[in-house]
């Protein structure tokens, strides 16, 4: 049986890897590319006829009035197209009638670079970013806190209940910073953003890393009272190899049909995809060599000393569960009673 619990001090140090160089770019100017759910504006995406150069398309925008568009061409022809957010109707000129900017943006394309279709138009106003920024942090914040409530209440007859929904929520809380991070990092070097679909992402992997932190939690619980008597790192040992199995099978089944989706389902929700797939496998790991580990460290008195034992790998000693002290299960029953 591979012994996890040992090797807990390297699963440590692997997360510190995942999550510090995101992190750091996180606090770095221009920390994160946000979208325009986030910032206000407008987001089009074309398809021209013809072959029209990204230079060319920059410049006509800019003839416009729109020398803040961004242009981007994606992997399969169409542009996207980043501005202000248009003005649904301007001034009329003298004799002439009305129109939306975006009607006038599309005709003079249209004249400049022939036929033009509009695939999709995305338009948000300041006060809606505005909203949509409070409502996702507050979104996961609530996540969070129902998370630990519900771990505390279901694990209520285990003593010290509250360390099972306190190892969750840092595992979760590992995931989003790292998921986060990677997008910084990715935001960087390539043309993401952060979006509204990205906060659905980070709630779906927060979903799914506490999915299987409940259920390696579960077994923890059950094997408690077979195994009483013998140390809690076979505990939890033994508890990670049974379900081990059903864990990984979950998540390589999720993350195939996800590739699938990412590489067949266009270019309009490959970012989104793409983040569920991080976050997914973050979680999965996370469930695995965190949250159990971090729960064997806190039971045995070691989250004092976690920074000697990264250091030099020299933790906590092991205890026997239904022992005095600080056991998981009830104390044993002495002849007087």
């Amino acid at each position: 049986m591979f012994d996890f619990v040992a090797w807990r001090r390297w699963f440590y140090l692997l997360s510190i890897l995942i999550v510090v160089p995101g992190a750091v770019s996180l606090v770095l100017p221009g920390g994160v590319r946000p979208g325009i759910d986030f910032t206000s504006g407008t987001l089009i995406v074309l398809r021209f006829a013809d072959d029209v150069e990204q230079e060319a398309l920059r410049r006509s925008l800019a003839q416009l009035g729109h020398d803040e568009a961004i242009v981007q061409r994606a992997d399969d022809g169409t542009y996207l197209v980043r501005t202000r957010p248009l003005r649904q109707v301007t001034d009329a000129a003298e004799g002439g009638e009305a129109s939306s900017e975006r009607t006038q943006l599309v005709d003079h394309l249209r004249g400049s670079h022939g036929e033009v279709e509009v695939l999709s138009l995305d338009q948000v106003s300041p006060v809606v970013a505005e909203e949509i920024v409070r409502y996702s942090v507050l979104a996961v914040l609530a996540a969070c806190l129902g998370i630990l409530a519900y771990l505390w209440w279901a694990f209520r007859r285990v003593p010290r209940s509250i360390r099972y929904g306190t190892c969750a929520v840092v595992a979760l809380v590992h995931d989003a910073v790292a998921l986060l991070g990677i997008f910084s990092l990715l935001g960087r070097f390539t043309s993401i953003e952060l979006d509204a679909m990205f906060i659905t992402a980070t709630l779906t992997t927060i979903g799914f890393s506490v999915h299987d932190t409940i259920v390696v939690f579960d077994r923890i619980r059950e094997n408690i009272v077979r195994h009483a008597g013998k140390p809690f790192s076979d505990v939890v040992n033994h508890s990670l190899i049974q379900t081990l199995g059903r864990s990984i099978n979950t998540s390589i089944t999720t993350l195939l049909t996800l590739i699938a989706l990412y590489i067949f389902g266009g270019s309009t929700i490959q970012s989104f995809v793409l983040a569920i797939l991080i976050g997914i496998a973050l979680g999965t790991y996370s469930s695995i060599f965190n949250a159990s580990l971090l729960l064997y460290s806190w039971e045995i008195g070691e989250m004092r000393r976690l920074p000697a034992l990264l250091l030099t790998g020299k933790g906590g000693d092991d205890r026997v569960v239904g022992s005095p002290g600080p056991a998981l299960a009830r104390p044993a029953r002495t002849a007087a009673s």
